[in-house]
């Protein structure tokens, strides 16, 4: 699943340029059965298998480094954002535990997790997706990922809002013409209205940021 998306746009060019080192684990190879069995039934019963603490406790122990951060992805954690993107930029390395069936044993929660991380209250067939979200927006806040680093400091949510419209080459389409005020010229005023635009557009869609 994982090597289209990586494979692709500003995540690639990322990787070519040696920005960031990506680098895929399969959970099975931690395990020693005949079956390479890394799911179980849950104590208690109830639906759905879970992964088993021993693969997950042998694969994060082998991978960590000193200044590794280990991250689960799971319904079950708090909501990733923006901010926590550009704080997990700031990161040395970062291991993303990927969750399938109905999830962890809680003693990996417990005992090996460092964070927890939701991309959104709705339930995925697995953790792999999510992890590509997460990465695709921690790498294009990574120096020397974007042509123009100065793209990541100006768009939806860099500063707690939604980013103000953007228009482009025709001035006029079909009757609809682009504000006077973004061919003016005039650089002061045309900051104030994306200003002002990206809060009445964050106020209409997202009044929660406010």
């Amino acid at each position: 699943m994982f090597a289209g998306p990586l494979d692709e746009s500003i995540v690639k060019r990322a990787r070519d340029k040696g920005v960031v080192d990506l680098k895929i684990h399969h959970l099975r190879d931690w395990a020693h059965d005949r079956h390479r069995t890394v799911d179980d039934r849950p104590f208690g019963g109830g639906p759905g298998m879970l992964l088993k603490p021993e693969p997950l406790f042998e694969a994060v122990e082998s991978l960590r480094r000193e200044k590794t951060r280990v991250i689960l992805l799971s319904p079950a954690g708090r909501p990733f954002q923006q901010a926590i993107a550009r704080e997990l930029a700031q990161a040395d390395d970062l291991l993303l535990v990927t969750g399938h069936y109905e999830g962890f044993d809680e003693r990996v929660r417990e005992a090996l997790a460092d964070d927890e991380l939701s991309i959104g209250d709705y339930v995925l067939t697995n953790g792999a997706l999510p992890a590509m979200v997460v990465i695709d927006a921690v790498v294009r806040l990574l120096p020397g990922a974007l042509g123009d680093d100065e793209s990541s400091h100006d768009e939806s949510f860099s500063d707690g809002l939604l980013e103000y419209p953007h228009y482009t080459r025709p001035a006029e389409f079909r009757g609809m013409k682009v504000p006077d005020v973004l061919v003016s010229g005039h650089h002061a005023e045309i900051e104030k209205w994306r200003r002002e635009q990206a809060r009445v557009r964050t106020k209409e869609r997202r009044p929660d940021l406010l």
